[in-house]
């Protein structure tokens, strides 16, 4: 058995290395069993106990699940992968990539000159004048401003937060469907995912409040532009979420306002309501260009700390030519009239193909942000279907833990006009598929 799946090692670490590297390279796909733990263990001449250690260690990094009787197999999404998306194919309107429209992004100029410092910037690691920026857009929003510092992208501070805050094997309440690198990122952290349903006005109460009594420890999720589903928070969600978050202070709430500025939505978030453990995140790959991997992080005062502690033990702080940059990009005139023409034309593509797709009675989501999610009943055929007439969408399987099936469209770059064709060869692939699942 050792041999069929190519496990070796002499120690626990070994072993689950060997598994781990199976797994990435593509050796053990998801679903695969593993041996059972006294087989592997004489297949290897080791005790049992360091097997069992070895898939202890696996499990609690998302690698493997156990299923009771049906022992261990490989994860659905296992931690050393992420949920990239297939090649586009060669002559197709690619709508899968999530990305914005590049005739509607800034040039990006870095600064001519940056005088050389003696050591490092560990002792001063945020630009004044960045600082000050990213205060006044916070608090633009009403979003508590006093502690605020950077990271290098919203992942890497998302993952910064959890890692500091909570220990593997502890649960964090996610969106489902919710973004596809955060689904990876959960796990790879060696912490559980709890799904919390979403609708267009983002979670819902009632799945907020069971995955919290469940022991969730910490929640992510997007308080507008959510991806995939376009979810965005009303003032009175808003309220009815901050009742049930109130009732567990210890929870550390984190928001990821990866659009702000081109959403098509009002800013309505959690961080102004008074939680105790908050952490609000702002990037700018969106509407100034997907090669500036920085993020601004408001929080409050022991959240800061314990990420900023983290930070200086590793990268130390983001890179202050980036951070030149992307200050310049703040405070230029034209540059805020390119984002706000920007944030007009997204929401005008996104309603076009929803009342396109509604007219063919095509029930879609995308209230705010950059795609439109399609409920279907088999995303392979819906998705094989419109490859065969020009168009390259995204199956809801890598957005998805629990919730029903589904396509996203990403509609930055897709014209009003395109979208009365695409709505048009929507229908006709559904009733494709209809006819073939009796209806």
């Amino acid at each position: 058995m050792a041999e069929q799946y190519g496990i070796v090692g002499g120690t626990a670490r070994e072993i689950s290395a060997s598994v781990e590297s199976g797994v990435a390279d593509g050796t053990l796909r998801p679903g695969a069993s593993l041996p059972p733990v006294r087989r592997l263990a004489e297949a290897l001449g080791v005790s049992a106990g360091t097997v069992a250690a070895a898939y202890k260690e696996l499990r609690g990094r998302g690698v493997v699940v156990t299923l009771g009787r049906g022992g261990t197999v490989v994860a659905s999404a296992p931690a050393v992968n992420s949920r990239r998306p297939p090649r586009v194919p060669g002559g197709l309107r690619d709508l899968a990539g999530g990305h914005p429209d590049p005739a509607h992004l800034p040039v990006l100029t870095p600064p001519g000159r940056l005088e050389p410092v003696p050591g490092s910037h560990r002792a001063a690691p945020r630009l004044a004048t960045l600082e000050e920026a990213a205060r006044a857009w916070f608090a633009r929003d009403q979003v508590p401003a006093e502690s605020v510092t950077f990271a290098h992208g919203a992942l890497d501070c998302i993952a910064r937060l959890l890692s500091t805050e909570l220990k593997p094997g502890d649960s964090v309440a996610v969106e489902d469907p919710g973004f596809h690198h955060l689904l990876d990122l959960v796990p790879a952290l060696g912490l559980r995912m709890t799904p919390v349903t979403v609708d267009d006005e983002g979670i819902r109460p009632e799945a907020l409040r069971s995955a919290l009594r469940s022991g969730a420890r910490a929640l992510v999720c997007s308080p507008r532009g959510q991806s995939p589903y376009g979810a965005r928070f009303t003032p009175a969600r808003r309220d009815e979420l901050l009742a049930v978050l109130l009732d567990f202070p210890d929870v550390l709430v984190v928001e990821d306002d990866h659009n702000a500025d081109i959403a098509g939505a009002d800013a309505v978030n959690l961080a102004s309501g008074g939680l105790p453990r908050w952490a609000h995140v702002r990037t700018v790959s969106k509407h100034l260009g997907i090669d500036l991997r920085w993020a601004a992080l408001a929080c409050d005062p022991a959240t800061l700390a314990r990420h900023d502690g983290r930070m200086l033990l590793t990268s130390g702080w983001v890179s202050h030519i980036l951070q030149a940059t992307v200050e310049r990009l703040l405070a230029d005139p034209a540059v805020t009239r390119l984002v706000a023409g920007a944030s007009d034309t997204y929401t005008t593509r996104r309603e076009a193909l929803i009342e396109e797709l509604s007219a063919h009675g095509i029930p879609s989501h995308g209230v705010s942000g950059l795609n439109v999610w399609v409920p279907v009943r088999d995303e392979s055929s819906v998705v094989n279907g419109l490859r065969t007439r020009g168009w390259w969408t995204a199956a809801g399987t890598r957005f998805r833990i629990m919730s029903p099936p589904a396509v996203r469209v990403t509609t930055a770059t897709l014209a009003p006009a395109e979208a009365v064709r695409l709505a048009r060869d929507f229908a006709d692939v559904l009733a494709e598929s209809q006819a073939v699942y009796g209806g």
